[in-house]
Formats: structure tokens, sequence, C-alpha cells
């Protein structure tokens, strides 16, 4: 049995800010997540200055690629809205690999199958035992199956469908764009330009309305393809994507029980409007982190409902600050 004081199951942006800062505070941590670091990950990529201060980020401390971002190009029912911003295009298996590294505590790869209180400890699969454990494990994370589905269920309103292709091309656009509700999608498609060749497109949209139309996220994908095709922003249909789905910002009666928590799509905390996850995974899991160390209860109220604000009207010298 190995034993650890705490256990955070996950190390993507939550798990690993959480990690971070428990490990400021000198606490035993120990991480599991079930696939090896680098790992790829579901995500467009972009990340927002705030996201970036609150784990002191320095641009010189990241070997890796950080493209800043100075405007979207929006477009809504065929309006094309230009908007300046600052925000940050990362690929996601580097960012979440130099995160988990920077934490600096034990990573384990395991598939949690099984986890059950006992004597005042949390046991998982009879071989880790802790006193505080925390799901960050996206989605279908165990810690909340085992701790929170029953009394937590999630709006089937809230699900979001979401396909992407992140790939090395000659793309022919380096500006980002963003179109809403494109040929009814209950939701948004992106074309984000990376740097050194690296392009994510990609759509999100809410099931039960794709459901309702007779539609699937993959028809919305063979319309978007084609259309950056014909706009000439692609110059080929890159393979078929991946997908995922999450849960957009919703009511939780709880994030914490007992020494249980959850933070970042574990706990469903994506933006209403964008879906946007980074910065509420990191935030919330540094919130966890001192709730622990404090002995405080968890709570994520102070997290942000939604992301277009932050991207319209982010302070310009929060951009000075990375380059």
């Amino acid at each position: 049995m190995i034993d650890s004081k705490i256990i955070i199951v996950g190390g993507g942006p939550a798990g690993s800010a959480c990690a971070w800062k428990l490990k400021q505070a000198e606490e035993q941590i120990l991480i599991l997540d079930r696939k090896p670091f680098p790992r790829s990950k579901l995500c467009a990529g972009w990340i927002n200055p705030k996201a970036l201060n609150a784990i002191d980020f320095k641009k010189q401390e990241y070997p890796f690629l950080l493209h800043p971002v100075d405007r979207i190009h929006f477009y809504l029912f065929g309006v094309h809205i230009p908007v300046q911003t600052r925000q940050y295009a990362i690929r996601r298996v580097e960012f979440d690999d130099w995160m988990v590294k920077r934490a600096n505590v034990p990573v384990h790869t395991h598939t949690v199958k099984k986890i059950i209180k006992k004597n005042g400890f949390y046991i998982i699969d009879n071989q880790y035992r802790c006193q505080y454990l925390v799901g960050a494990g996206g989605t279908h994370c165990p810690v909340f199956r085992v701790f929170f589905s029953k009394d937590e269920k999630r709006p089937m309103k809230s699900m979001i469908a979401a396909v992407e292709q992140e790939y090395v091309c000659d793309y022919q656009d380096s500006r980002c764009h963003i179109w809403f509700f494109d040929k009814k999608l209950p939701g948004y498609s992106w074309y984000l330009p990376k740097g050194n060749g690296w392009l994510n497109i990609g759509i999100g949209g809410k099931f039960l309305k794709m459901k309702k139309q007779g539609t699937t996220i993959i028809d919305h994908w063979r319309y978007f393809t084609q259309k950056l095709l014909r706009l000439s922003l692609i110059n080929k249909i890159p393979e078929m994507p991946k997908g995922h789905t999450y849960y957009l910002r919703h009511r939780m009666n709880q994030c914490q029980k007992d020494n249980v928590f959850v933070i970042g799509d574990a706990a469903g905390l994506s933006t209403l409007d964008m879906g946007e996850g980074i910065h509420a995974a990191i935030a919330g899991g540094i919130l966890a982190a001192k709730a622990i160390v404090e002995k405080k209860e968890f709570r994520v109220e102070s997290l942000g409902k939604f992301s277009l604000p932050g991207m319209i009207f982010q302070n310009k010298r929060s951009h000075k600050e990375f380059f």
C-alpha cells in the first residue's frame, strides 16, 4: 500500500495547479493519471493571462510554443466582428507536461477503478491510501462518480459535444477566427493558428440541441471543413477529428464532501459562453489546495462564469508580462 497525505486523480491543469500550490505549503502529494506524460489532450488550446498569472508563469521558464493572439475575428449571423484581445495559444500536450513536471511531485500512471472510505482514509484499488482525495480526472472522473454522482446530477442541457484536429500544415491565414451558430450549430467553430505550422480547428455545440435538430457534431464538422477549404483557410480536408464531451458551468450543491474534492471538468466549471475550462481548472485547483492547507470549506462561486468579457476587455499590460 502506497500512502500519501493527499492524492490527486488527474494531472491536467486542475490537478497539477492544485499539486503545485500544495507543494509550496510542503504537503505530501501524489498524482495518479491513467496516461503517462506527455499525453495528448483534446482542447482548442487558448489560455488567458489571468490563468498564467495565477501560476506565476514566466515565459523564460517555458520552453514550448506560446503564441500570442492579439485579435480574434468573430462571425455572428454573417456579421464580421474583429476584436482586440490578449490571449495565448498553447499545445496542451506540451503545457500539461510542463505543468505536472513543474509541480515537482510524484506521478504514477494508474487507472483508478475502485475507491472506498475506511477508517478515515480513502483507499484506491487496494494500492493507494490518503487522507485527502482530489478528483481532477475530467468529465468521467472516478472521484466524481464514486462520491458525487448520486447527489449531483449533471443536466443534459449543459453537455457539450466537441471535435477537433490539431496538426502541422501550411495554413493560409495566421489570424484566429470564431464562427457562432453557423448552419444552426448550437455553439461555435474555431480556426486557431499556433505558430510553427501548428493549426487547431474544431467545433463545440450543445449535444441535446443537436439531437433535437437531427444533426450530429460530425455533420457540422464536414460542413465546417468544406467551408474552410472554400475560404482558402486550409489546403485540404484533414483527417477525421477526435471528440469528447464535457459540461458547461452548472449548479453543483457541493464540490467537497468531507475530505474529497472535485475540480476542473470533474466539477463542470467550463464557462457558459465559450466552454473554456483552463482558467477555471487552474483557479479551482489553487482554491482546493488552499482549502486543504487552511482547513477551510472549498467553494467555487468566485470563479467566473463567462469568458467573452475577459477576451474583449483584457488588460493590455497582461500581454507585456510574457513577451
